[in-house]
């Protein structure tokens, strides 16, 4: 256990370190998802039917599942910049074990991404929402499965990238059109029907509603419609395991 805790251990203070030392990193991830969220809530306030609820309190959950969109994209960028410096050919000739990078990764995204939602936490009040402490603590459990299968998928695509610029490229292609098609951004219900076979098919789709449904409970919000609670743990599963060892097995290739 050590020989793998230690340099996991390791690995995840340096990618903290390294994030924290970027003061612009820091600014930009906490200010990009504020003004979203502002901008968003003010010119869709009467024109996206959620359910009843405030659009900017629906769309509140919504914004935190994109900020662990985020941490995942900064925190595996990472990867291309270790490759370029020669750090991350030295971490992988030495004897820890290749599986500590994947862990650290991982661990380090959703650290990221828990610390950025709690600062972002701060405007609930403007919402109105009374949350649960059971929804917060069941939000926390699932915002920090999401981070690190979240940056899972970031790990994949940057191990076999050697462009910053092309990193971001396909990040934003893929990424930001999942978060669009996940139910955070508008309801699902009332969509075109080939638009709705697309949401139903993005496996963002499932892990945001459960947490919409977990983020709202006690809070007289409701989320209608959407996958059941074992469908999205389901997928959210069977996802989070499907890039878990895909990621396991290319970084043990020689």
């Amino acid at each position: 256990m050590t020989a793998i805790l230690l340099p996991t251990y390791s690995l995840w203070i340096r990618d903290l370190k390294h994030f924290i030392r970027q003061r612009s990193r820091v600014i930009g991830a906490v200010g990009q998802p504020f003004v979203i969220w502002i901008f968003l809530s003010a010119g869709f306030k009467n024109s996206v039917n959620a359910g009843g609820a405030d659009y900017g309190a629906y769309l509140f959950p919504g914004i935190i599942m994109l900020i662990a969109l985020f941490a995942a994209i900064f925190s595996t960028i990472s990867v291309i910049e270790d490759r370029k410096s020669g750090f991350l050919q030295g971490v992988l000739t030495s004897p820890a074990p290749r599986a500590s990078i994947v862990w650290s990764k991982m661990l380090a995204g959703t650290t990221i991404a828990l610390l950025q939602s709690v600062v972002f936490m701060v405007l609930l009040p403007f919402t109105g929402l009374s949350l649960s402490w059971e929804g917060i603590g069941l939000s926390i459990l699932i915002l920090a499965g999401t981070g690190m299968t979240l940056t899972g998928l970031g790990f994949l695509i940057s191990w076999s990238m050697s462009s910053t610029q092309g990193f971001h490229a396909i990040m934003n292609l893929l990424l930001i059109p999942m978060w669009i098609l996940s139910g955070a951004f508008f309801p699902p219900e009332g969509t075109a029907s080939w638009l709705g076979v697309i949401i139903h098919l993005n496996p963002l789709y499932y892990i945001t509603t459960l947490f919409q449904k977990a983020f709202f409970a006690g809070s007289g919000v409701s989320v209608a419609g959407g996958p059941s609670v074992a469908v999205s743990i389901a997928v959210f599963a069977a996802l989070f395991l499907l890039l878990f060892i895909t990621s396991l097995r290319l970084v043990r290739k020689s």
